[in-house]
């Protein structure tokens, strides 16, 4: 048995002695003249540094993607947040619509028809007769037609007190349909001060029929 163990000890030394041998005197220049167990080394070495790169160029590609998915996180997060809100404001929401469909109705219940824009001029010089002024220009413009409606300019030249100019543009602006009063200029129109010249641009307002909406449509898809 003692001498079974000597002959262990023995082959364990000459193992470990050609081991070492084999790392001894290595040219670092050509590791392909080296050894086999020196080479086998190198190329684990070689692959697993490979290896490690390759893994860390992936954790940034992995880390980058991330990033991204965190960032789109937060973004659906606040949508899903603002649809809530309104999905909780629904009802909200739908009794204001209605409120403003109600109001736009009643606007546009004030805007004269095509019909009624003679009879609405008409209106306008009766305010300034009854108010006891002069009309020295009344002059109706050109039509300006936008998408849903259209504006019609009116030259506005009057004299008369300044109590009854006044009154005159209250009562325009009283009238059933709208007329608003714009490019005020008053000044004396003699040398007591007591009678006034008022220069002013009245605009109205009316509705375009549905034959006029559709040509407004047109005639703007044309210019696009």
């Amino acid at each position: 048995m003692a001498k079974k163990k000597k002959s262990s000890d023995i082959d364990f030394a000459a193992l470990q002695e050609k081991i070492q041998r084999q790392f001894r005197n290595l040219d670092p220049n050509d590791p392909s003249v080296w050894p086999a167990l020196p080479k086998a080394l190198l190329y684990t070495v070689v692959a697993i540094a490979v290896a490690a790169v390759v893994w860390f160029v992936m954790l940034k590609d992995y880390e980058t993607e991330l990033e991204t998915e965190r960032a789109t996180e937060v973004t659906l997060r606040d949508d899903y947040t603002k649809k809530m809100l309104k999905a909780v404001s629904l009802e909200g929401l739908k009794k204001q619509r209605e409120q403003v469909q109600q109001y736009v109705t009643q606007l546009e219940k004030q805007l004269p028809s095509k019909a009624e824009m003679a009879a609405l001029l008409s209106d306008i010089n009766q305010a300034g007769l009854g108010r006891s002024l002069q009309f020295e220009v009344f002059r109706p413009g050109a039509m300006v037609a936008k998408e849903y409606y259209a504006e019609l300019p009116i030259t506005l030249k009057v004299t008369g007190s300044y109590h009854d100019i006044g009154s005159f543009a209250s009562d325009v602006a009283f009238l059933s349909r709208i007329v608003t009063l714009n490019n005020l200029s008053i000044a004396p129109a003699g040398k007591d001060g007591e009678v006034l010249t008022m220069d002013a641009t009245a605009r109205t307002f009316r509705y375009l029929d549905a034959d006029e909406v559709k040509a407004q449509r047109d005639a703007a898809k044309g210019k696009k």
